[in-house]
């Protein structure tokens, strides 16, 4: 009877469900554990590999894209250049389009000057034709086609090209069957009222793929003809094959038939038509007919001739162009699969020996201890606290947590006279509080705002906004951009600061970077006022020690810097009105940039709790980008500068009449002969300083 028992599955009386002992569970969920864990490495190691090999294709495409974009923008950009220059030679009659020596003078220096440039070609109604064409880098041609002057054939003179200058090389004529008078580019530009862009194939030296922007010349009303800059797809194929696209990948451009306009091959030129074999060519021609036609960026994957390729089309700015990138996936993620199948196996053996090991212990080391510490729990449970005893175990958790349950008991044991039995607390996690903090550091510091927006805000009421808004985003990208914090906008004004949080050692340079970014920008935005004048800007920057970190209360902190230094740059932005300059900096400023950034002194400004005077620079540009003639007027002002503080006034003055001849309408030369021409021939009072005393802000 008791062995027939024994084989009855232990059950309590309600029925419940089966229980399993702490011995298997603990092996099973150790086995599990390690199991999952393994396939969870596995898997996220291959999605984090895969998605960054696809951001890294994606990156790749997104910097070849904005590449090519760029070079078909500047070589519109050159072709409009050039038909304007010749056209308005024309136009203004310095240039008659019969005079043969000033007009080849003219092709042929732009075919110099303009490096995208094939050809530049003139028609005439009568069917004469002449054109200047490049040979590839290191020879020009000179074409010339008459009716006249030996019919039916063309006469090609040819030029090396030597350094700054062409030497003729030989005269030729040879049979010709180029009509100007049947190119369609031809007859609808001589119809036309502007130029306009067209493809072009056949050439009087033979047929090869180009792009022209041809136009109508007159001249007193009078049509003389059609004028064409001509640029041939092997200069396009050319600068693609110097594109890195990945290991093994490639760039096209593609009409929007799938047609080849230019394709990667660094032989390619006027001479050599290139494009030669081109193994991803399909790949891209039928990323190009499955795309969405109306998208202007589209990204996918292409599966060809049992391959995968991360595709990216972009559209071009010429009409029709786009650019297909095709790199394959194996580049990126071959080597990805491979290892990912040696981690398997690996993570498999490892994981299966580690998991019976891990169950042998834990039956062994982590089940019987466990199964003693339950008992005791038991124990409180029933509050038979006097019945708790600590089991040593070799884990120092379990030990610790058989202590801390003897310690539990022993303290309940005390209290459970006055806690009610059932009473369970729990921990709060505690937080560590925000509290106003910081530390002084040498920082540059920038306020900027726009010159008269009191006015301009008066006069354009709530109009006002967005035009500060694009303004205030403007400013904000160029600031971040040169890593600048920016810390808050007042008005049409922003602050912003160099050095923190993150430590920037080149922090007054960064900042005079930013500052001349920030006046190229918004000269090259556009923006203007109510009356449709630019907007100006007025920047001042300082460098020197102030406090930054959070300052508040307890209540509301803001991370900012305070103190003298800053202060001086908001008052050397007031300044700017008071000298007619853009962007003043401090002395200190001026000493941590260095010799990168071009700075003229402008005077000594007495700021508030400086007796002596602050010296004030004007940020004129950065070294290497400025003029001779600027180093010219800003060595005369210096003089002046000297001579003033010197009390030679007379001599000073000169100085800033040479500033003012270099410089026409300078407010700062103009402001210091104002002050010498009074003290001139007379001694100042003794004591008179250089110093200015700045009575607005």
């Amino acid at each position: 009877m008791a062995s027939e028992n024994s084989r009855v599955p232990r059950r309590d009386a309600a029925g419940e469900r089966l229980t399993v002992s702490i011995r298997f569970a603990v092996s099973a969920l150790v086995l599990t554990a390690i199991l999952l864990t393994a396939l969870a490495s596995s898997l996220l190691w291959w999605r984090t590999s895969e998605a960054i090999s696809r951001q890294l294709a994606s990156t790749i495409n997104a910097q070849i894209a904005s590449a090519v974009r760029k070079e078909v923008s500047a070589i519109v950009s050159e072709a409009r250049a050039a038909h304007t220059a010749i056209r308005t030679l024309f136009l203004q009659n310095v240039l008659d389009t019969r005079e043969a020596d000033k007009r080849e003078f003219v092709f042929l220096s732009q075919l110099q000057s303009q490096a995208t440039i094939s050809s530049a070609a003139f028609g005439w109604p009568d069917g004469s034709f002449f054109a200047a064409h490049k040979l590839g880098d290191r020879r020009l041609e000179m074409m010339e086609i008459s009716l006249t002057d030996h019919p039916g054939q063309r006469r090609v003179d040819e030029y090396d090209v030597v350094p700054g200058d062409i030497e003729f090389a030989s005269r030729r004529f040879e049979p010709t069957r180029f009509k100007v008078a049947d190119q369609p580019w031809f007859k609808e530009s001589l119809a036309a009222d502007e130029p306009r862009w067209f493809s072009v194939d056949v050439h009087p030296g033979g047929d090869r793929p180009a792009i022209a922007l041809a136009g109508p010349i007159d001249v007193y009303q009078e049509r003389q003809g059609v004028l064409a800059i001509i640029i041939e797809h092997a200069r396009i194929s050319r600068f693609l094959a110097q594109l890195q696209v990945g290991r093994t990948g490639s760039a096209f451009i593609l009409a929007h038939d799938g047609g080849v306009v230019a394709a990667p091959d660094e032989t390619a030129d006027e001479v050599n038509a290139g494009q030669g074999r081109q193994p991803l060519l399909p790949v891209a021609q039928q990323a190009m007919r499955s795309s969405p036609a109306g998208d202007e960026a589209w990204r996918g994957r292409v599966q060809s001739g049992g391959g995968a390729f991360e595709v990216a089309r972009t559209a071009l700015p010429f009409p029709g162009w786009s650019l297909v990138t095709v790199i394959p996936e194996a580049e990126f993620l071959g080597p990805v699969d491979a290892a990912l199948r040696r981690v398997i196996v690996g993570l498999g053996i490892g994981a299966v020996l580690a998991a019976l090991v891990s169950a042998a212990l834990a039956r062994a080391v982590i089940a019987a201890p466990l199964g003693r510490v339950v008992a005791e729990l038991r124990h409180v449970e029933a509050f038979a606290l006097e019945q708790v005893r600590r089991h040593p175990s070799r884990l120092r958790e379990i030990a610790s947590l058989s202590g801390a349950i003897a310690e539990m008991a022993g303290g309940l044991s005390s209290f459970r006279k006055f806690i009610p039995a059932d009473l369970v607390r729990q921990l709060l996690r505690q937080g560590v509080d925000a509290r106003p903090g910081g530390h002084v550091q040498e920082l540059s510091v920038m306020f900027i705002d726009i010159a008269g927006f009191t006015g301009l805000s008066e006069r354009m009421g709530d109009r006002v906004v967005p035009l500060l808004s694009r303004h205030l985003d403007l400013i904000s990208t160029v600031i971040v951009d040169h890593g600048g914090t920016i810390d808050k906008f007042i008005g049409d004004a922003v602050m912003a600061f160099w050095g923190a949080p993150a430590a920037q050692p080149d922090h007054a340079g960064l900042c005079c970077r930013a500052a001349l970014a920030c006046r190229d920008a918004v000269a090259a935005s556009g923006l203007c006022d109510d009356d449709g004048r630019p907007l100006a800007i007025r920047i001042g920057i300082n460098s020197g020690p102030m406090l930054v970190g959070n300052i508040g209360s307890e209540l509301r902190l803001n991370y900012t810097v305070i103190g003298d230094a800053v202060n001086v740059a908001s008052r050397l932005e007031g300044a700017n009105k008071v000298y007619g300059t853009d962007i003043l900096i401090g002395e200190g400023t001026a000493q941590l940039a260095g010799e990168a950034f071009l700075t003229r002194e402008i005077d000594r400004i007495a700021v508030y709790g400086r007796e002596e005077g602050l010296r004030v620079h004007e940020l004129v540009g950065l070294a290497e980008n400025v003029a001779a003639q600027d180093m010219r007027w800003i060595a005369h002002y210096a003089r002046g500068l000297r001579d003033y503080r010197a009390q030679d006034f007379a001599a000073a003055s000169a100085a800033f009449e040479a500033v003012l001849a270099l410089k026409p309408g300078d407010r700062s030369a103009e402001s210091m002969i104002a002050r010498c021409r009074p003290l001139a021939g007379t001694r100042p009072e003794h004591h008179w300083h250089p110093v200015t005393a700045l009575t607005t802000k």
